[in-house]
């Protein structure tokens, strides 16, 4: 195995599959077999998941809404997130633990670096929700922090398309596709991998970032296991 520890981080828009708002039951089924695949090569997985399918902070500004106050019903969105992953993989016979940022103490626990090691050192799955607990900061930046703190070896980025390109690929025919790219060079070049800050939280402590395709099956077992799957970023 090319790494022992990954944290998987999983927009909220992953989820969705072809509704368009929400969680679709057939796509997080097979994010969870996805998981189930890598977790049974005996690597520890942790998981960030978004909010966005259900709510975005940054919308709440264009409804009237104090950002802050939208970020929050934002981190409140990855919970639910959370709990409907959790609920899929324990179907699977997967052990799991929901962490939370903010205090939610009768659906989840609170958010301990030294218990989340100890869960994944039993073997179980740990998925954070709500973000940081902090308003401004994306669960991109959440899943920089945490990986940092667990000790991960590498965050896995699943996306929908196969990796890091110059420009949209769903969009542009002639999108450049990287096989490899420096931190320094997503942020010069503006692209969407993660936001600046996690990015910048990833440079400084070398942890590097894998892109790749969701929607091909075996994917992220194969990303583990070393194979030359997506974009890697690092220095």
């Amino acid at each position: 195995m090319a790494y022992k520890r990954i944290l998987l981080k999983l927009s909220g828009e992953a989820l969705m599959g072809k509704e368009g708002y929400g969680i679709d039951p057939g796509t997080i089924k097979e994010i969870a077999a996805d998981v189930e695949a890598v977790r049974g090569t005996g690597v520890d997985v942790a998981i960030v998941v978004g909010g966005g399918n259900i709510y975005r902070g940054m919308r709440a500004e264009q409804q009237g809404i104090e950002r802050a106050t939208g970020d929050y019903m934002g981190m409140l969105a990855t919970l639910m997130n959370c709990l409907a992953l959790q609920d899929n993989l324990e179907r699977l016979g997967l052990p799991t633990r929901v962490q939370t940022a903010l205090q939610m103490g009768a659906i989840a626990e609170p958010y301990i670096r030294r218990r989340a090691i100890r869960h994944m050192e039993k073997g179980r799955i740990v998925i954070f929700a709500c973000g940081t607990g902090n308003p401004f900061f994306t669960t991109d930046t959440a899943a920089a922090l945490r990986a940092m703190e667990i000790g991960a070896d590498v965050i896995l980025k699943a996306t929908r398309v196969n990796g890091v390109y110059d420009k949209d690929p769903e969009t542009h025919e002639d999108a450049l596709f990287f096989a490899e790219i420096s931190y320094m060079d997503v942020l010069e070049r503006g692209l969407k991998v993660m936001d600046a800050t996690a990015i910048s939280l990833c440079m400084e402590n070398k942890l590097p970032i894998i892109v790749f395709n969701m929607k091909i099956k075996d994917n992220m077992r194969r990303v583990v296991l070393g194979e030359p799957v997506g974009t890697i970023v690092r220095g």
